[in-house]
């Protein structure tokens, strides 16, 4: 018998049918965790959620990843990132889902969101901690969100969009650096520039110099500037969003291995196995396992 296919939820999925035609949910925590126990288990969004916890505490897993929930945090997640919760009864803060269409329909830049330094799966960091003003501050406009989505008035989804914008650019003005101490503005644009194209072609693409040759730079000025910004060489920035979609898909346990290494541009599944055994240690069936195992 195959193995289930794991979720992939879009706004319209969690709100009904009925009331699918908006972009943009704002509710309270306890309120989504009372009405979608039922998906605690491992499962995935094609949309961008923002969760502010206000007190609680729990388990929060994000792309393999395990998390202790405690008040004042704030977790970020991209479509496709695979994620599992399990909060206590008392947990609460805001929720914010959207879709990048709600800044892309009146919006010139198609990267708008991904600009921002909270949903990059490079670089990004998952979780943060705000210290009180700032939690205080956010928690305040998810406030005002809420009301707003709420009421319904006309316009409402305007002053939703500049809410949220605040909220992205003073959460952004307060996450943890990702990129190392001195590195200058310059290289900084650069090394953002290479994270786009990476999360664009890593499935086909995976030299260092294809990637130089779209920048108009030289490899080893590539390289010289992954190093010099994350310390990381631009062959293992590559090569870690390879593994990470890799586990992705192995997660989703309706893909056979052959698919996977199909999918990922690999030459077959004999080197997609050697390749991924060599990074984590462990095969492709073997990570398979475990992550079904750990999620029963």
């Amino acid at each position: 018998m195959m193995a289930k296919k794991m979720p992939t939820y879009s706004i319209c999925n969690l709100l009904g049918a009925d009331r699918c035609m908006t972009e943009i949910v704002v509710t309270r925590l306890r309120d989504f965790i009372e009405s979608h126990r039922d998906i605690q288990f491992p499962h995935r969004h094609d949309f961008f959620q923002i969760v502010l916890f206000t007190r609680g505490g729990g388990r929060h897993s994000i792309d393999f990843q395990q998390f202790q929930v405690q008040p004042h945090q704030v977790y970020y997640m991209a479509p496709g990132q695979i994620h599992s919760w399990e909060f206590d009864a008392d947990t609460d803060g805001y929720l914010v889902n959207f879709n990048e269409s709600f800044f892309t329909s009146i919006c010139h830049n198609p990267h708008f969101v991904r600009d921002f330094p909270l949903f990059n799966a490079i670089s990004g960091v998952t979780v943060n901690t705000l210290d009180m003003s700032c939690c205080a501050e956010v928690e305040q406009t998810f406030a005002q969100m809420l009301e707003e989505f709420d009421k319904g008035d006309d316009y409402r989804m305007d002053i939703l969009r500049g809410m949220l914008t605040i909220v992205l650019v003073r959460l952004s003005r307060v996450a943890p650096n990702s990129f190392k101490d001195g590195a200058s503005k310059h290289n900084v644009v650069l090394m953002r520039q290479f994270e786009k194209l990476i999360e664009l072609h890593f499935r086909e693409k995976r030299l260092p110099r294809e990637y130089a040759e779209m920048m108009f730079v030289t490899p080893n000025h590539l390289n010289a500037l992954a190093n010099s910004v994350v310390g990381k060489s631009a062959g293992e920035l590559i090569r870690d969003r390879i593994l990470l979609e890799a586990k992705r898909l192995l997660a989703n346990s309706d893909l056979m291995i052959g698919q996977i290494a199909e999918t990922l541009h690999f030459e077959d599944n004999a080197y997609f196995t050697r390749f991924f055994k060599k990074y984590l240690g462990v095969t492709p069936e073997g990570f398979r396992a475990a992550f079904a195992q750990a999620s029963a």
